[in-house]
This record gives C-alpha cells, structure tokens and sequence, in this order.
C-alpha cells in the first residue's frame, strides 16, 4: 500500500504568498480608488463652500440662520476632509481615519439637519428672487459641471456609506500584524454608527411622509395621525362582518403601531372631500388580541378576529395573501406595543425607592407603653363603631388600581 507524498514546504510556502499578494493587489485598488474619490469630493465641497457659502456670507443675500440652516456644517466637514485627503495621497490610511473619526460630529450635525436643509432650500427659491438668480448664475460656472446645489448638498450623506464600503474592504484585505489594522478597524466602528444614523433618519423622515399623507386622506381636523413615536405600517380595504348576520360591508383600514384606525369613503359626489375618507373608530392595540377564524386554510380568503377590552371586530378578505399579510402586521404590532409596556412597567418598579431601615424603625412599637395605649385606645374606638353599626364601609385595596386602569382603557374611539 503505498501513499502519495502531500504538498511540501516550499509550495505551501508559495500558496500563502499567493494569497498575501492577492489581498495587497486587492488593497492597493482600493486605497487607490478611495483616494482618487477624494480627490473629487474635496473639490465638490469647495465649491459649495466657496462660490455660496462665502459669497452669500459676503453679499447678504440670505440672512445668517437660513444660511446656516441650508449649509449647516459643510465647511467645517470641508476642512476635516482637506486634512484626510492629505494623509490619504501620502499612504498614511489608518493615521488619516484616526484623526478622521473624532471628527465625525460635524457629520452628525450636518446628517440631522439634512432634511430641514431641504425645505429651507425650497422655500427660499421659491420666494427669495435674488437668491434664486445668484443661484442659477453660479451653477452656469462651467467648475460646476451642469451640477446642481440640490445635488452637492447630499454628498456629504452619499460619501459616508462610501467610506464604510472602503473601511471595510482595507481592513479585510490588511493583515492583523499591520499596524494600520486597528486604526482602520476602529474606523469601521466609528463610520458604521453615523451609517445608522444617517438609516434612522431616513426611517423616521419616510414614516413622517407616510403620516402625513394619511392625515390629508382624512377630511377635518376631528382624526388626528400625527403623533410622537407612531408609526405607519400598512393600510387597505377589508369587509367588516356585521354581528346579526347583514351583509358585509367594505371599509379603509390604516394600520399604526398603535392603533388601527376604521374610515369610510366619503361621497365621491362632494365638492371637497370626494377623494377623502371620514374616520369612523381609531382602535387601541394595547389590549388587543387578533387570531384567524379560518383565514390558515387554502381555502379563498379569510376572516381575522379582533378583540378589544369592550369590543370585537370580524374583518375579512377575499385575497389569501392579503389576509396573511394582515395577520402578521397585527400580531407583530400588538406584540411590539405589549413588550414595550412590560419594559416600561419594570423600568417603573427599578425606580421606586426602596423602604430604608430607618423607615423601619419608625413602625410604632408594642414596647412603648404610651404607643401601646394610643393603639389600643384606637381599637376600642372601631370596635364600638362596630356596635353601634355607624362603622363605615371600607373599600378594598385592590378597588382603586381595577377602576384607574379601567377608567384609562379604551376600547375604541369613536371619530
């Protein structure tokens, strides 16, 4: 029996070096595309900063807290990035993000106001006529390059998610001995936070949209969307089932991480509110149950059953898929609001103070004769109350938290 000899040393040798050339190749393209990126972007936000930051500071064209509500900290970012670019052209990567990352604040500043820029912006070219020709004349600069304001303007949001794909990839094709692994590694960290931000931001600003288009559908003032910390998940047509049997009719349902709010088309024959819907019930779904009456069979369509402290509701959908979809929206929002309420309730008990010893000590004690005979003075008092059949009711300790969570529970809002 003989056995074929493995791979010697030198070609295991020759493999590893291999791949160690392969990872280099790999991090030499892509310092080399990060620094050319750079070199673009630098130039990009100096002519933000020159031909209107500057300039509109100079000119007075626009007052100083609009302009700095439209340009927020774009010089301050412009001077950070001269410094990295200089670190950068001369190799000094993991050198250039360290002194980088600390300054990622003005990034914060700039990612949080981004938003409000936009508007700012809208509305001054939209009423500020000298601000709109000054505009206009400084993107015909043929530096500019057909680029316009709007667009340099979210280059500072669109270079971060740049940075975390160039972060990443130096640091995968870096060897751990490298002494620039761990500054760019720490690097990584530090762009993937403000990543998320910028993420969070963009989630809360859609959710906005998505209320605020809602609370436009609605006609009046009566139904209110818009509320700290809700958020839109869905909305759609399904048929409420009536209790005594009538025939189901079609209703607008909009879905909120809070409630679901029931409306109904309003006549298409009305002058203003043709193509509007009139809230009828805004449910709570803090003490909501929801299950599926046969809605988890193949068969067409189903019927979803919700239960609410004092009320119930059958919904349903010809659409399989619809009403799947349904379902999970409302387990997954009723169960996030419940885990919510949990957390905040043991938040509450860790609050509480606790009863010091001293505290103890200030129980009335039997040992002391004048406390003893105040006690016991008390007691005869009642009981001769109890005789004379004038003692009064006392209501139970459990009776007020049952009647305040009672009175605070709502089982539907009627709109």
């Amino acid at each position: 029996m003989s056995f074929s000899p493995g791979p010697s040393g030198p070609l295991g040798l020759t493999t590893i070096q291999e791949q160690r050339e392969r990872w280099e190749r790999k991090r030499s393209r892509t310092a080399k595309e990060l620094v050319q990126t750079e070199q673009r972007y630098c130039q990009q936000l100096e002519l933000v900063t020159t031909y209107f930051v500057e300039i509109l500071k100079a000119k007075g064209t626009l007052k100083q807290d609009i302009r700095e509500s439209i340009f927020s900290s774009i010089k301050a970012i412009h001077s950070v990035n001269q410094s990295l670019l200089v670190h950068l052209e001369n190799g000094y990567f993991g050198r250039g993000f360290d002194q980088f990352c600390p300054q990622l604040h003005n990034y914060n500043m700039y990612v949080d106001n981004i938003y409000n820029a936009s508007k700012v912006l809208r509305i001054q070219l939209k009423k500020n006529k000298a601000f709109r020709r000054f505009k206009e004349l400084q993107e015909a600069r043929p530096e500019f390059n057909n680029h316009k304001l709007e667009d340099l303007l979210q280059l500072p949001i669109q270079r971060i998610d740049q940075y975390k794909h160039f972060l990443q990839d130096l640091t995968a094709n870096t060897s751990p001995d490298n002494p620039e692994f761990q500054q760019l590694s720490r690097a990584v960290t530090a762009v993937c936070v403000v990543s998320q931000r910028i993420h969070n931001n963009n989630q809360c600003h859609e959710n906005h949209l998505q209320l605020c288009r809602v609370q436009k559908l609605l006609k009046g003032r009566k139904t209110k969307v818009l509320a700290a910390g809700r958020w839109y998940i869905r909305e759609g047509w399904l048929k409420m089932v009536p209790p005594k049997g009538a025939d189901a009719k079609p209703k607008m349902f909009f879905l909120f991480s809070d409630m679901l709010l029931q409306a109904k088309r309003c006549s298409p024959l009305h002058p203003i509110n043709g193509d509007k819907f009139a809230g009828q019930h805004a449910y709570p779904l803090q003490d909501c149950t929801v299950e599926k009456v046969f809605g988890h069979t193949k068969s067409q369509g189903g019927l979803l059953s919700l239960t609410f402290p004092k009320a119930k509701l059958l919904l349903m959908s010809s659409n399989q898929e619809d009403l799947n979809d349904w379902y999970e929206s409302l387990s997954s929002a009723i169960r996030k609001l419940q885990s919510k309420t949990v957390v905040h309730q043991r938040d509450e008990l860790c609050r509480r103070p606790l009863r010091s010893a001293g505290d103890c000590h200030n129980t009335p004690s039997s040992s002391d004769p004048s406390r003893k005979r105040n006690m016991v003075s008390a007691e005869s008092a009642e009981q001769t109350q109890k005789w004379e059949g004038s003692a009064p009711k006392r209501m139970k300790q459990s009776d007020a938290p049952e009647q305040s969570v009672e009175a605070s529970t709502s089982s539907c809002v009627i709109l």
